[in-house]
């Protein structure tokens, strides 16, 4: 084939439809666009159905998982009160036992300082001072063991122009209390007239106390005779010093009913470091000498119960004028009150005190069977 060869579009012209043939091709071709559209209609089909067992699959899942998410909500929140009850419960617990632990503390609190108390009440009864005793021979029995008894020391103020008069016999008290007003006769035609009435004391009937060991302060015994001042004085600058355990002294004082020293430090647990020495060799006068140091006690009234009791051989004379000197006033009286005629009787202690002064009586001992006065 040369190049210059021509070439033709030929084109195929489709029948009419208005012939058979037209009419035939035209049913073949809708037939295929029918078949066609029954394939898509089929393939539609299977998609919407696909897709309605995939929503419905869905919409099962969401359902199992909105009841799984309800029942793990419902789980939870059940966990969640029981866990809030063990908690409310463990709270519980702790708060009984801190107030458990509060109680135990508060109990072992107290018994320390009811240990402590009775270690001390222990030190004073195993560290008193030293006595020395001599043994008869002489045993009794447990029930005739006589109560622990006090002497009470009781100091009566007195009015001016009254005196106190004890007779050796209470019925002579008696007597002057009955006849209440005696004249006395003063010589020159002068007498006064005093009265007589019952001396009322106010006593002790019980008396309890607590004591306790003072931290400042120790009690010295086991000291020489010799000069109070000397004494105290090598005392106070031998516990002043810190190589013996002592410390700065605020005071340093002897008793004078036992003969005893007290020393009072300005700090405290000074003492307690002596005490535990106990004996300590202290150069008094030209040698040493070995004092024993003991707790000082502190005591305090707890309880104290009174009764007033009418001294049985004291009478109160009142009314007494300042007529003449004191001394010769006092010994008409004493011999007006010893003359058995006027009532009276033998005189054990006459105290007048003048109008314008003050004076105290002390009795000592004061009870039914015996009575002092000074």
């Amino acid at each position: 084939m040369s190049s210059d060869e021509d070439f033709s579009l030929i084109t195929t012209t489709p029948p009419s439809e208005d012939t058979l043939e037209g009419i035939m091709a035209s049913i073949s071709s809708c037939k295929k666009q029918y078949n066609q559209l029954l394939e898509e209609q089929k393939d539609l089909a299977t998609s919407r159905d696909d897709r309605r067992n995939l929503t419905k699959q869905f919409n099962q899942r969401t359902m199992k998982l909105n009841q799984d998410l309800k029942d793990d909500q419902r789980s939870h929140k059940d966990q969640l009160a029981k866990e809030q009850a063990k908690l409310n419960q463990l709270k519980e617990d702790e708060n009984e036992l801190m107030e458990e632990i509060r109680r135990v503390e508060a109990a072992l609190k107290e018994q320390k300082a009811e240990n402590k108390q009775l270690q001390q009440q222990t030190d004073v009864f195993t560290a008193v001072p030293e006595k020395k005793l001599v043994f008869t021979g002489l045993t009794g029995s447990a029930d005739d063991t006589e109560m622990f008894q006090m002497n009470p020391r009781i100091v009566y103020p007195m009015e001016g122009g009254t005196a106190l008069v004890t007779f050796e016999e209470e019925v002579v008290a008696k007597k002057i209390l009955a006849l209440k007003e005696h004249k006395v006769d003063l010589g020159g035609d002068c007498s006064i007239t005093v009265e007589a009435t019952p001396v009322h004391l106010m006593l002790p009937q019980l008396v309890e106390i607590d004591t306790d060991v003072c931290p400042r302060r120790i009690l010295i015994s086991n000291l020489p005779k010799g000069d109070t001042d000397m004494l105290l004085s090598k005392l106070e600058i031998y516990f002043s010093k810190s190589r013996h355990g002592g410390g700065e002294v605020e005071d340093c004082e002897m008793l004078p009913d036992s003969g005893n020293v007290v020393v009072t430090f300005v700090n405290k647990g000074i003492a307690e470091g002596l005490i535990d020495t106990e004996y300590h060799e202290v150069k008094l006068q030209t040698t040493k000498h070995k004092v024993r140091v003991t707790p000082f006690l502190n005591g305090k009234i707890t309880n104290l119960e009174t009764t007033t009791t009418a001294c049985p051989r004291t009478v109160l004379l009142t009314g007494i004028p300042a007529v003449m000197e004191q001394e010769t006033l006092q010994d008409l009286l004493e011999i007006y009150f010893q003359k058995n005629g006027n009532g009276g009787g033998e005189i054990e202690a006459f105290l007048y005190n003048p109008v314008g002064q003050q004076a105290s009586a002390l009795f000592v001992g004061i009870s039914s069977e015996a009575e002092e006065e000074k």
